[in-house]
């Protein structure tokens, strides 16, 4: 899934040691705001120190957020897991792609496109209207 806005918060990151492996651990969430009529907000977290330090997440950011959603129990509740797997930056005022090709294409010649040829006057259509 994807979502797109600008970057109004970055927590703190989380460290610690995986009791199964003994392996140290970090994470960092961060709140992105869509620019929808009514906009929505949605905390993600990115998981690992590498990747962390490789997207190199700032406040203010226009960001696409490409992440996965799953679900965990904890004591009886249900928590929902955000967890992005790539960041693309968005540059304001260029336009996407696909519209950007669609401009670049040349409108079709009129005198090309085959019109469809009137009915003589003496005949008749069959159109019921």
């Amino acid at each position: 899934m994807e979502i797109t806005g600008k970057i109004i918060a970055v927590l703190e990151p989380r460290k610690g040691k995986s009791q199964r492996t003994g392996n140290d651990w970090m994470s960092q969430e961060y709140v992105l705001e869509t620019h929808e009529q009514y906009p929505r907000r949605c905390c993600f977290r990115v998981f690992g120190e590498d990747k962390i330090k490789n997207m190199n997440i700032q406040v203010g950011e226009e960001l696409t957020v490409s992440f996965d959603i799953d679900a965990r129990e904890w004591q009886g509740r249900w928590f929902n897991d955000i967890s992005a797997w790539k960041v693309d930056r968005v540059q304001v005022g260029v336009t996407p792609a696909p519209a950007a090709a669609a401009a670049q294409t040349p409108a079709p010649d009129a005198s090309a496109i085959p019109s469809p040829a009137a009915p003589a006057a003496n005949e008749e259509d069959d159109l019921p209207f």
